[in-house]
Parts: structure tokens; C-alpha cells; sequence
């Protein structure tokens, strides 16, 4: 994290807006507020966080417009922390742009973690346009996959999928982690869902699909980016 790093929080609620005072400036970040929707659009425009968090029980918006009206051109990660714990609310956050989303009562120490992982794959992603593993490269801007040159035909949620685990290389993804961030928490057991897309994702990229060295297995846990 860097000293400038900066966190936006929009939330009317007096005492959280506090606590997350206290807990972001103890870890040496810098904290603007917003009490309502409106004002948190300024802010975000006036200040361009590194990174937001957002409650959905606004009082002049809903949170989930909120969001989709922040995803029009704040690019930066957006955690979602609200007293919201339906599957379905978490879902459409994620659906509508949310790079995280933890409930109330939250414990500090998760938050500040997850906000420092959000903005460190941020800063990745910004700092390697282009992933290249041997003859495989995948150009993060303009969602193209070529491989020795000639582009290859991916789905949305292939691309996706891919760019998952190319931005972790080296770093065995878990299943449940793989289908959170593509699919949403509803899908947190499909695991045979998953390895069709892995399959079908191997068949285009890898040159031996039944023996990759590209999308890796960790038999029981999960996938790894390789070479």
C-alpha cells in the first residue's frame, strides 16, 4: 500500500463512518466521507479514491444504483459493506460491479485486508496490460487472446475466467474463490460447472489440452496459471 492510497466510505450512519475513521487512518490511509449518494458522486469524482466502500441503505438512493451509476466511469475497487446478508442483494452488488462485499457487524482486520488485497490486484492489473506465458498472449485492454500471433475465439466468461487466473500467475486459485469472483456466491458449489469452462478454456489455449501446462489442477482445491 501506498502512504497516498485513499478510501472513500459512503454511508449516513454517524457511529460507522467513525469507526472506519479510526480503523482506515491506523493503517495509514486517508478517508473522505459522504452521507448520501449524491455526495458520494461528488466525492468520488472530486477526490478519485483508490478505493470505495459503499452501504446500500442510502438515504437519498439505493446502493445498488449507487453502484451502477459509479461503474459508468470510477474504475477503481468498490467494497460493499452493508446489513444486507441475503444471497440475492450479494449477488446483484457483485452482478452490478462490486469487487468485494462483507455484512454488519464486520471485524476490522478482515475489512482491511480485503481493501489492501483490492487495491494491490487493482494497481497489477493497471501495471500489466499484457500477460504473455510463452506463446500465449493476452491483452488485458482490448479483451484479446492470441496464441503465436493468431487471435483466438473466447467467450466473455471464457476471457474472464482466463484473465482470473493469468493476473494470480503462479497462485492456486480455490474453486469456491473461481466462482465467486466469475459467477457470484450462488454458484459457490458448481464445481462441475467450473471445469466445463476449464475444459472448453484448455481446448483454445493449451497445446496438449490433456496434458495443460497453461491452466494447472491442484487436484481437490483448485486451478493454477502456469508457465
Amino acid at each position: 500500500m501506498n502512504i497516498s492510497d485513499s478510501v472513500l466510505i459512503i454511508d449516513d450512519e454517524v457511529q460507522i463512518r467513525r469507526l472506519l475513521e479510526i480503523t482506515l487512518s491506523s493503517n495509514d490511509f486517508n478517508t473522505y466521507f459522504a452521507a448520501d449518494g449524491k455526495q458520494g458522486l461528488i466525492a468520488a469524482a472530486t477526490h478519485n479514491p483508490s478505493l470505495i466502500i459503499l452501504d446500500l441503505g442510502l438515504p437519498d438512493i439505493d446502493g445498488q444504483e449507487l453502484l451502477l451509476k459509479l461503474r459508468e466511469w470510477f474504475t477503481k475497487p468498490v467494497i460493499v459493506l452493508s446489513v444486507r446478508n441475503s444471497e440475492e442483494e450479494i449477488i446483484k452488488a457483485l452482478d452490478n460491479g462490486a469487487n468485494d462485499y462483507l455484512t454488519k457487524p464486520f471485524r476490522s482486520g478482515e475489512l482491511i485486508a480485503r481493501i489492501r488485497a483490492a487495491i494491490r490486484l487493482s494497481r497489477e492489473s493497471g501495471d500489466k496490460p499484457v500477460i504473455e506465458s510463452g506463446s500465449l498472449n493476452i491483452d488485458m485492454i482490448n479483451h484479446v487472446v492470441r496464441k503465436n500471433g493468431e487471435i483466438l475465439k473466447l467467450t466473455s466468461t471464457e476471457f474472464t475466467l482466463l484473465t482470473l487466473l493469468a493476473k494470480n500467475q503462479g497462485c492456486v486459485l480455490t474453486h469456491q474463490h473461481i466462482l465467486r469472483e466469475i459467477w457470484g456466491y450462488g454458484y459457490l458449489e458448481q464445481t462441475q460447472y467450473l471445469r466445463v469452462f476449464i475444459a472448453q478454456l484448455r481446448k483454445k489455449i493449451e497445446d496438449n489440452p490433456s496434458n495443460p501446462t497453461l491452466l494447472i489442477t491442484e487436484s481437490g482445491i483448485g486451478y493454477r496459471f502456469g508457465n
